[in-house]
């Protein structure tokens, strides 16, 4: 630890009135370890501000005094390091301002609520919220020419990571029941944001019985330009624990200023027209230990509480207790609570822990886990986890929700190997919140189609670019006969000249050429990117390359190849920035060091998603429609000449399905949804080896038997996922362990049991799972067994179509798993006598481009094999933009002839594989990309009126599926039912009316 250095005033006391400020730099001369000191002390003595120094570099002090009266003799000095430790003092400066009268304790007359309103003080009392904050004064230089409000001191709060972290104060001791208290602060933000985003005054409420109740007290719309002023009142009818009054809501990332926070009586008791929300039903019991460990117990470990100081002197974070679970044996040892009857199923609730942990130097995981005991079956939900150590207290934070009955619930932390304890600081659950969805983007002024980079043909040389690193760039011209075919097609157009880049010297893998452009970029817009590029001399083989973005201090990748010297090759990628970025640098990069690298036609330009909407309408209109002629034949067919016909699809033919699970499909609500909106389903998890025998010879197919018997009695179509997964991660330890005859024992088995089981119920069989990521059974059983699962297969369940299915095929994202490679997979397969009859293309996709998603799917469509979207889902945190990229792979997939089918990974909230992909919120409510399916659905459904011809006929173009008729008779109103296939041009129906 550094030296303490100590400012100290040593006073005979007299009288006066002022404020001082202290600013000096300094360091100790020695070569001592860090370690805290003790000041010294004289008569009356008032220690004012202290700092860590070190030999290394000078470090700064700041503090500040006020006097109310004068004393005979003052002196200020500077003590604090160890004996034998120099002091070394540069700087010292105390400069004076004249106060008028103290104002910290009185505000408009009334007695003020708030500690150090103005932060004149520094931050004491404040606390920043798992984030940063420090004080801007004209002392140590305002934030960016900001002043404050008051002209003084402001506090900022910065990395903010969430919308709720921001600055707090305790009141408990200054309020009172039955009390209008009247709020006010001037608060304004810095950072990324462009326009006005609230900020808000909360009360955050910490009942006896444990519960946590958040009050909103005020809120206003804050900018960057000027100081806003926040106003709001409350009251309080029965008096919490504690009462912490806070400031929050930029969204992350955000700073938050803060200036003159005032909390006053307004004079006046509580009227009926102040609301106070009552707090909410308590789920965890003693949740902070200040009743001991009642309602705690240990989980296979022993449990102890401490106050203080434990542990080599650690502190509780909140609070005055701790609580440690000790003597683990195990990693499922913990602490735990039960909270049957305290939790509900269909509800979103929230979780809250503060760990670390002790006896070992290297952090760790820490889990929150949640053991359900449903009817028949028990369960375990990962609730939280967060690396721990045993320096800092770490946050655990998530969120769960029960949809399947259960008659038990134990919630408990976890985590550590054995012979290490959990420290806990507290656990906090309640119902979440419902977050406010953010608005739609306003996305304006964008050039669709124009390349953002300048000079990308390179005809004003290296105008615009720069090496990234210590390369060197040049411009050279390539031999037409050495150009791609595509490119020679393209020779006309000016920018494709064979002119490129080439970028040599390069001693790291990130070297290449660069360009910033930052100001050129437009968040929550999708860009595309593509490039032509090829390797050097100095190296062998193929190498990645890829286009790649650097994002303040983040890597976004823009596409990627595997790419030689002896040809061109091309790049396809895209992104989307969310968040507003200080330096956004393009630049292309990835073979090892001394391998040179070439690049021609970089494009970055924003892609015109409209345009291409209506280009798929028409293709939709020829690949999903036929044309239909209805003939009307029997006794009221005489005289229809005129007569008024109305059709109606109840149903598109094509396939749009989810995966469901066995602890979702009991949710109500959640099977409702799924039956009136898909009419395929896959099972997540319930058909994969390691859940049906994750013990060997104990076979488990409840789950999937129950899944299956509910998509048959709805008549919904099933795909199976998947007989072997090829992933080593995703095979469980028995199988893992086993060599040899026995581990092909072991895979004749698996196939015998699932597939006779179920022959002929399942459509479809994903054979081998992800065979472009992972290797482990073609390791351990040779390049064949892949073939002979598939041949093992189709013997034992001819019926059901075999599939191959990978993720990353579609979007360029990924050299592991092109097209181009999953082609060679397949014909590989094939000539081993592999029945593959059919390719599944997964689609977990961010920020997709249809043009490149189409391209991908015109390659594998050469196999003549249907492909299937067997997992779509998009991601984005505003529900807006995740609506419109899911449109994107929908309407993508629709139009294309080779599309059998999509399936959803997933649709509800918290059962989701990546986050924020949803369309329908945990509490049920449709969001705006779960309409957007919707909406799409109906409009793939046709809906025509018209009028009988004179050949009696009725002629309109439809989609395939099932329809509807009402034709008006003499005799009435006649109403028929008839599908449209997809086997012909033209189909001819003939209706007996």
């Amino acid at each position: 630890m550094s030296p303490l250095v100590l400012s100290t005033l040593l006073l005979h006391m007299s009288e006066s009135m002022g404020k001082f400020m202290s600013l000096l730099e300094l360091r100790p001369l020695s070569n001592l370890r860090k370690r805290a000191l003790l000041p010294t002390m004289f008569l009356l003595q008032a220690f004012f501000t202290r700092i860590s120094a070190s030999q290394e570099c000078w470090e700064k002090m700041e503090g500040s005094f006020n006097l109310t009266t004068i004393p005979r003799r003052l002196v200020f000095y500077l003590e604090g390091p160890p004996p034998g430790v120099d002091l070394l003092i540069d700087s010292v400066a105390i400069s004076y301002k004249k106060t008028e009268k103290s104002v910290s304790s009185t505000i408009g007359g009334t007695e003020g609520i708030i500690s150090n309103y103005d932060f004149s003080k520094g931050l004491h009392p404040w606390n920043p919220i798992c984030c940063h904050a420090y004080v801007a004064s004209q002392w140590s230089g305002f934030l960016d020419g900001i002043r404050g409000n008051s002209g003084e001191n402001y506090a900022v709060v910065s990395k903010r990571t969430e919308h709720w972290q921001g600055l707090e104060q305790d009141i408990t001791n200054r309020v009172s029941t039955g009390t209008v208290y009247v709020v006010s602060a001037f608060v304004r933000v810095d950072g990324n944001v462009q326009d006005q985003v609230e900020v808000k005054g909360t009360l955050r409420l910490q009942n006896t019985d444990g519960s946590t109740h958040y009050n909103p007290v005020g809120s206003v719309l804050a900018s960057k330009e000027k100081w806003n002023k926040l106003e709001g009142s409350f009251s309080l009818t029965n008096m919490p624990k504690h009462v912490v009054f806070y400031l929050e809501g930029p969204p992350a990332g955000v700073d938050l200023i803060i200036d003159s926070v005032n909390i006053s009586c307004s004079g006046h008791k509580q009227s009926k027209e102040v609301k106070v929300t009552s707090g909410v039903e308590t789920v965890i019991k003693n949740p902070h230990f200040e009743d001991g460990l009642k309602n705690w117990s240990g989980r296979g470990c022993n449990i102890c509480r401490h106050e203080l100081a434990a542990y080599g002197n650690v502190r509780p974070l909140n609070g005055s207790y701790f609580a440690s679970a000790t003597g683990r044996v195990h990693n499922w040892h913990g602490i735990q609570q039960e909270i049957t009857g305290r939790v509900q199923r269909k509800v979103l609730y929230e979780i809250n822990s503060t760990v670390r942990i002790f006896g070992s130097a290297n952090d760790t995981e820490v889990r929150v886990t949640l053991w359900v005991q449903e009817y028949g079956r028990e369960r375990y939900v990962g609730l939280a986890k967060n690396q721990a150590s045993d320096k800092q207290w770490k946050h655990l934070k998530g969120r769960f929700l029960l949809h399947a009955p259960f008659t038990k619930a134990v919630i408990f932390i976890e985590g550590p190997p054995a012979g290490i304890d959990i420290l806990v600081d507290g656990l906090v659950l309640s119902p979440a919140r419902k977050l406010q969805a953010a608005p739609c983007p306003k996305i304006e002024n964008v050039l669709y189609g124009v390349n953002l980079l300048h000079n990308s043909a390179f005809t004003c040389g290296l105008a615009g670019w720069s090496p990234m690193g210590s390369c060197r760039l040049s411009i050279q011209t390539e031999a037409p006969h050495m150009l791609p075919s595509i490119l020679k097609d393209l020779a006309s157009q000016k920018h494709i000249s064979g002119r490129h880049i080439l970028a040599s010297n390069r001693t790291e893998v990130w070297m290449g050429p660069s360009q910033v452009i930052t100001d050129k970029l437009r968040l929550h817009v999708t860009y595309r990117v593509s490039a032509w590029v090829r390797t050097g001399s100095g190296g062998h083989g193929r190498h990645n390359v890829n286009v790649c973005l650097a994002v303040d201090n983040q890597w976004v990748n823009g596409g990627q190849v595997e790419a030689d010297g002896d040809q061109w090759y091309e790049i396809k990628g895209a992104f989307k920035l969310e968040k507003q970025p200080s330096k956004v640098t393009a630049y292309v990069q990835g073979p090892p060091p001394g391998v040179d690298l070439r690049v021609m036609d970089l494009q970055i330009y924003p892609v015109d998603r409209k345009a291409r909407f209506e280009y798929l309408k028409e293709k939709t209109d020829k690949v999903r429609k036929r044309d239909v002629v209805l003939k009307f034949q029997g006794s009221n067919a005489v005289n229809l000449l005129g007569s008024s016909v109305r059709i109606q699809q109840t149903e598109n033919s094509f396939p749009f399905g989810s995966c469901i699970a066995k602890h979702n499909i009991a949710n109500e609500d959640f099977a409702e949804f799924f039956l009136k909106n898909f009419n395929w389903a896959v099972f997540e998890n319930e058909l994969k080896w390691y859940h049906t025998e994750a013990e060997q010879g104990r076979l488990n197919y409840k789950d999937s038997d129950e899944l299956l018997e509910f998509c048959e009695k709805h008549k919904i179509q099933v795909r199976g996922h998947c007989l072997f997964w090829e992933v080593e991660d995703a095979v469980q330890p028995w199988v893992r362990s086993l060599q040899g005859h026995h581990l092909m024992a072991a895979v004749q088995n698996r196939l015998q049991s699932l597939l006779s089981r179920y022959k002929g119920r399942f459509r479809h069989h994903d054979v081998n799972n992800e065979m472009l990521h992972g290797s482990f059974y073609e390791d351990r059983l040779g390049r064949d067994i892949r073939a002979y699962m598939f041949r093992e297969a189709h013997k034992l369940d001819p019926s059901a179509v075999l599939f191959v299915n990978d993720y990353n095929v579609e979007d360029g994202c990924d050299t592991k798993s092109t097209p181009e490679k999953f082609i060679e997979q397949v014909v590989d397969l094939q000539e081993r006598g592999a029945p593959v009859g059919g390719i599944g293309v997964q689609g977990h996709i961010s920020h997709p481009v249809g043009e490149i998603i189409c391209d991908s799917l015109d390659k594998l469509a050469i196999l003549g094999l249907p492909i299937w979207i067997t997992e779509l889902d998009v991601t984005s945190e505003n529900e807006h933009l995740r609506a419109d990229d899911l449109e994107v792979f929908l309407r993508e997939a629709f139009a294309h002839s080779a599309v059998g089918g999509i399936i959803l990974w997933g649709f509800w909230e918290m059962f989701m594989f990546r986050e924020h992909a949803h369309l329908v919120d945990a509490d049920g409510t449709i969001n705006e990309a779960g309409k957007r399916y919707l909406s799409l659905k109906q409009e793939w459904l046709t809906r025509v009126n018209g009028n009988v011809n004179h050949q009696g006929e009725f002629n309109f173009r439809g989609y395939h599926g099932s329809y509807t008729m009402e034709v008006d008779t003499p005799s009435g109103k006649v109403t028929r039912s008839f599908v449209v296939d997809e086997h012909s041009p033209v189909q001819v129906i003939t209706l007996n009316i």
